[in-house]
């Protein structure tokens, strides 16, 4: 893939924007690729350059990407006042509970249903999904959905205010304990180690709740890229963001094997 200006506003004009309704709602999806699906969940402030480029990674590997749109303005680079205000509508909206530790945002559900339609649109062993800063915790929800069987959690943040919080119904993730150890699943994640919304305590708790089906990955500090946009300086102000803002996208260093982790995951796992 040619390297892309991440300074810039990203026109998406390679995927096709799809108006998906499931369950009686509507959002825009953007798709692209062929082969097994993975739905990459955009972080905050929205689908930005940076995460439109990891989409195009897991298109280039192979596989039908599905990108919705949950936030924020489509492949705009926001200013850290506008990022500031999608993020406050994001807390009080009814689709996501920010702030509760033991309930699932109720988003999951439409998310698990396009999982299920992604499974048959594209076909393959099941479906993967990757959730980042905001939605990070999501593709563990979406577990409840058989299709799933690859699931990423990268920097989940939620609930904020709950640092060993996890964010999902206490029966939801006992059924989705079961079903990992039955179907011999794992769930991949990542964070940096100076996160100070993703840390220590976060992960613990979510290797408490799966055991070794819990797969935890931390990366040092100094693997995070430093030249961020507006909102990130401005509003997190630490390493954070592991396959977007804060990779450094050259050869060798940490967040690309990070990368590179995903991306192979996600084809073992489904093709």
């Amino acid at each position: 893939m040619t390297k892309q200006n991440m300074n810039e506003d990203d026109t998406l004009e390679d995927f096709t924007c799809r108006e998906i309704t499931l369950d009686g709602v509507t959002k825009k999806v953007y798709v692209a690729g062929t082969g097994p699906a993975v739905i990459v969940m955009t972080e905050m402030p929205g689908i930005s350059p940076h995460v439109a480029r990891f989409s195009r990674w897991v298109r280039d590997a192979g596989l039908t990407v599905y990108m919705p749109s949950l936030f924020g303005l489509d492949g705009v680079i926001p200013s850290a006042k506008d990022g500031k205000t999608v993020l406050r509508r994001a807390c009080v909206s009814a689709e996501f509970r920010a702030f509760a530790a033991n309930e699932s945002s109720p988003v999951t559900q439409w998310l698990r249903a396009l999982a299920k339609l992604a499974h048959q649109e594209c076909g393959g062993r099941g479906v993967g999904a990757i959730g980042m800063c905001f939605t990070g915790n999501f593709a563990l929800s979406m577990m409840l959905e058989p299709a799933m069987l690859a699931p990423v959690l990268s920097q989940p943040t939620l609930p904020l205010g709950d640092l060993a919080g996890i964010g999902i119904a206490p029966e939801e993730l006992e059924t989705i304990r079961e079903r990992l150890i039955r179907e011999d699943l794992t769930v991949m994640a990542y964070r940096f180690e100076g996160d100070q919304f993703c840390q220590a305590q976060r992960f613990a708790a979510y290797s408490e709740a799966l055991g070794d089906r819990f797969v935890g990955h931390v990366l040092p500090d100094s693997a995070a890229n430093t030249s961020v946009p507006p909102f990130f300086e401005q509003h997190v102000p630490f390493p954070h963001s592991v396959v977007t803002v804060h990779l450094i996208d050259e050869a060798g260093q940490p967040t690309i094997a990070a990368r590179d982790e995903i991306l192979s995951f996600f084809v073992r796992r489904l093709t």
